[in-house]
């Protein structure tokens, strides 16, 4: 798989994720993905995706940085968004937060089987301290 090709699943596969097309999930996503060293396998992580978007119902993946190295992407998203009630452990209750969510993710034959992901928490503290976000 070249870089450009596998630019291009991602690219497909965040907007899978914003059109919330879980019917297609399995399009980029292996059925044993592993996330965060947990085997949740492609129900398991549609399970996640989906009360992630119950719980922010404005969620929207931004992708702000992309680099591509066969089999590994790793991507910086930024989201700007409004979580209903306590997120990561802290009383968000309904106020925009903006946050970065740095991801690894290795794919196998087209398909994301292992990822890694670290949530920016820090960021959303401070807002709720009324400090500004920074992207």
């Amino acid at each position: 798989m070249t870089t450009e090709d596998l630019r291009a699943i991602y690219r497909d596969y965040i907007a899978c994720l914003n059109s919330q097309d879980w019917p297609n999930l399995g399009r980029f996503v292996d059925d044993a993905v592993i996330h965060n060293d947990r085997p949740f396998g492609l129900a398991g992580y549609r399970a996640m995706l989906e009360e992630n978007f119950a719980d922010i119902p404005d969620l929207h993946f931004d992708v702000r940085m992309l680099l591509c190295d066969p089999p590994h992407v790793v991507s910086r998203i930024w989201f700007d968004c409004t979580p209903k009630g306590s997120f990561l452990g802290l009383a968000v209750n309904g106020r925009k937060v903006a946050f970065a969510e740095n991801v690894i993710y290795r794919f196998q034959d087209g398909k994301i089987v292992q990822v890694w992901s670290i949530v920016d928490k820090a960021a959303i503290e401070a807002q709720l301290q009324g400090r500004p976000a920074v992207d």
